[in-house]
């Protein structure tokens, strides 16, 4: 029994001795460097703000402390950004990146830009869980989401071709469901359509977050001149009882299978990833620093101060959605597809 003890206590010595040398090279690697959140849209917009916001504050909680900068690297509705860092960015750990939740089922969906696999990526964690809407001007003449049955509304997005989940709501919208929307692309991003609507070239936008309308576009939204009228998501928002949520409009089961994986998917509405192959030590001192920045009390004030939304996820539970994702049926797959590429 005492060798056995002794033992025992030798093994745990030494897998502690390990750990603190894991955590050692871990600082060591970080100490004086540079570490980059790079931006898969455009400045100012949801994303680009939380990145911002979080990059405040990650740097603190990195053993060894980087430094930390932003970058924003624009196209093809976050797949530009997916597709660098699953191919070319730095697997050292010197980079995660975030972008649309569209990116991580985009090759799924059959995207033709997306050249990576969102399995392959190291998810470190998830900001919120967003609450997307279809929001309008009073001038659009929709006043309730049922009238997007019987009026032709024409709704901006960014972007052409797929495009991310400024073009692909709609489009499952009146696919899914026959709602009366003429998609109109080509906006730089969701800053420009906003002022679209406000101009009134474009009646309204799908798949805006609640948080980006709350923040970004408060003014507009708190003067009525944008109004949310339909919240898409996996779980309805108890923030706003009164929208109705689209699956209450889903005909068949077969609609909502297909709603769980166009909609599902903002679940992980605010990623974080970093590239493929990145160290298994550094992977973990990443998640650990994102955690430990979203329990900051001055991050959690600044977010507040600027009104973001915080519902966070660590980066275990965005692999366990994105391999939910990947293991619906063929059929549900290919109804989803189509919902959201046909014109």
């Amino acid at each position: 029994m005492v060798r056995f003890v002794r033992i025992a206590l030798a093994a745990s010595a030494a897998a502690l001795s390990a750990a603190s040398a894991d955590a050692q090279d871990v600082a060591s690697f970080y100490k004086g460097r540079t570490f980059s959140i790079v931006v898969g849209h455009e400045p100012a917009t949801g994303f680009d703000i939380y990145a911002r916001t979080l990059a405040r504050y990650i740097g603190k909680h990195i053993p060894g402390q980087p430094g930390v900068v932003t970058q924003n690297m624009v196209g093809a509705a976050g797949l530009a950004s997916a597709n660098w860092l699953g191919n070319v960015a730095p697997r050292d750990g010197s980079v995660i990146a975030t972008f649309a939740h569209t990116v991580s089922v985009d090759p799924l969906l059959g995207a033709s830009g997306g050249k990576f696999d969102p399995a392959k990526f190291n998810w470190i964690g998830n900001l919120d869980e967003v609450t997307g809407t279809c929001a309008f001007s009073p001038e659009s003449g929709i006043e309730k989401a049922q009238d997007l049955f019987t009026k032709e509304v024409l709704v901006g997005a960014s972007g052409a071709g797929v495009g991310g989940p400024l073009s692909q709501s709609p489009r499952a919208l009146r696919n899914l469901l026959g709602m009366k929307i003429k998609l109109i692309q080509g906006y730089k991003g969701s800053a420009d359509v906003r002022l679209a609507i406000l101009r009134g070239e474009v009646h309204g936008i799908c798949g805006i977050p609640l948080s980006t309308l709350k923040s970004e576009w408060r003014d507009d939204f708190t003067s009525g001149r944008i109004r949310p009228l339909l919240q898409l998501g996996l779980n309805k928002n108890p923030e706003i009882p009164d929208l109705p949520h689209v699956y209450d409009f889903a005909k068949t089961t077969e609609d909502r299978q297909a709603f769980d994986l166009i909609f599902g998917a903002q679940a992980n509405g605010r990623p974080f990833a970093a590239p493929p192959e990145t160290p298994a030590d550094r992977v973990a001192a990443l998640r650990q620093a994102f955690t430990s920045t979203v329990n900051d009390p001055q991050f959690r004030a600044e977010a507040e101060k600027l009104q973001l939304d915080l519902n966070p996820t660590a980066g275990e539970g965005v692999e366990k959605l994105i391999a939910r994702f990947f293991a619906y049926p063929p059929e549900v797959v290919e109804r989803a597809k189509a919902a959201v590429r046909q014109n």
